[in-house]
């Protein structure tokens, strides 16, 4: 009898059975798409238009190719070499002296006193202001008719021979060339109103890295005779010198970018002696409506700001592995 064709041959146990295909769950995409678009509109879209800009000049008729024109205008121009020299300045003086203050208060309150938990409150209260309003309150003080510092500041006694203007004090003459130092009164008043605005949230990242120090190494360093200063420059500052050095990165990013204090303090005067790169980018763009140059600028700005952020992560890197 003949097999039918139909039959099943030996060894084959029937159908194959067809895996079932994988079902992409889009939800998480779905999800995540408002942010998406928000950070496309507010972020990537501004930043290649501002590529765009930096090669192109405003004409009557319209936007015209220059190429790398704006870029030249602004390295042979006197205004970007003192506006590079102004920020060099602010930028020693402001993070220098906001990391060692920061430094000495949070060593202060890492003794851990029962009122350290209001003095952290008090000291955050500069955080909660706006640049803008910092600014403002500062150029209150020092005001020449009505400012509560101006009776100070303006006594011949105190500032031979007739007194000083902060806010309308000459610059020195330079040292060194045409370098601006010693700075203007107005750039020393603007460092500090710089420093005590963000002296609170460096306080707290070195007041979190000094916790970390064992209190065992501090104490054997103490029964080997070392005293507190050599306590503080052999073992605590190499131990938290990571911490300092990143969160210095981070002063000088803030530095170099701020402009809500120079615009309501000093207005990059007088004179240009407090015109930084932040607020000549200002002035070209807002000032003087010249975008392609604005736009070059930000462009040499991003550059700056690209180094900086890719050296704190290098260094957060190397504090990772050594952990």
């Amino acid at each position: 009898m003949e097999q039918s064709a139909t039959a099943p041959r030996a060894g084959n146990s029937g159908p194959k059975k067809t895996k079932p295909r994988r079902r992409v769950n889009l939800l998480p995409f779905w999800l995540i798409m408002p942010a998406t678009l928000v950070l496309l509109a507010i972020q990537v879209y501004p930043a290649l238009y501002t590529v765009v800009l930096s090669v192109q000049e405003r004409q009557r008729a319209g936007w015209e190719f220059v190429g790398l024109r704006n870029f030249q205008i602004l390295l042979d121009s006197t205004a970007l070499g003192e506006s590079v020299g102004h920020t060099v300045i602010f930028l020693v003086g402001y993070a220098g002296l906001t990391l060692t203050m920061a430094f000495v208060i949070a060593l202060l309150l890492n003794r851990k006193s029962r009122l350290s938990g209001v003095y952290i409150t008090l000291l955050f209260i500069p955080w909660i202001l706006a640049d803008l309003i910092a600014g403002v309150v500062f150029r209150l003080l020092v005001l020449p008719d009505y400012g509560l510092l101006s009776g100070v500041l303006q006594n011949p006694a105190f500032f031979p021979p007739t007194g000083l203007s902060v806010l309308t004090a000459d610059a020195p003459r330079p040292w060194i060339g045409s370098f601006p130092f010693p700075p203007s009164p107005a750039m020393v008043y603007l460092i500090l109103a710089a420093s005590w605005r963000a002296l609170p949230f460096t306080t707290l990242l070195l007041l979190a890295a000094l916790q970390t120090v064992s209190n065992e190494v501090i104490e054997s360093s103490r029964i080997d005779g070392a005293s507190g200063w050599q306590t503080i420059r052999h073992i605590t500052i190499p131990l938290i010198l990571p911490t300092m050095v990143v969160t210095l990165f981070n002063l000088t990013l803030g530095g170099i970018n701020g402009v809500g204090m120079v615009f309501s303090l000093t207005g990059g005067g007088p004179g240009s002696s407090t015109t930084v790169l932040s607020y000549l980018l200002y002035s070209i763009g807002w000032v003087s409506l010249d975008f392609g140059r604005a736009a070059a600028l930000a462009l040499i700005l991003a550059v700056v700001n690209l180094t900086l952020i890719a050296g704190t992560l290098r260094i957060t890197r190397v504090q990772q592995r050594s952990a």
